[in-house]
């Protein structure tokens, strides 16, 4: 029985599709959830963060984004719910892609961490 691996995946995103591609390479077709269409819900997301061996879903956030900055996510008087809610309410700040097979995940930057966990 092997499990399914799983992609949170942009389509729009280069290392997403460098990714995606990569996975196919090694014989591999992911489950791909299109994350921003369906975003990952907080209990979703916490599993992912402790599959990463992430202690904050500030980690898992695109700090780059424009959005980031206006949202004031950086403030470190938030809460790690409030923070996980934000991801939620924003799918747009989840790091790209993130692959999850065998109980793990990892974030596809640079594409090739994701062979890690095949």
């Amino acid at each position: 029985m092997s499990e399914t691996v799983k992609i949170y995946h942009n389509p729009r995103c280069s290392k997403s599709r460098e990714t995606l591609a990569l996975l196919k390479e090694h014989g591999v077709e992911p489950d791909v959830v299109l994350y921003l269409e369906t975003p990952p819900d907080a209990a979703t997301l916490q599993k992912l963060l402790k599959m990463l061996g992430m202690s904050s879903a500030r980690e898992l956030m695109r700090s780059k984004e424009d959005l980031y900055k206006e949202l004031q996510l950086s403030d470190s008087a938030l809460t790690e719910a409030q923070l996980v809610q934000a991801l939620v309410d924003n799918p747009k700040l989840l790091e790209r892609p993130i692959v999850v097979s065998h109980g793990k995940a990892r974030i596809g930057r640079p594409p090739e961490q994701v062979l890690e966990i095949l």
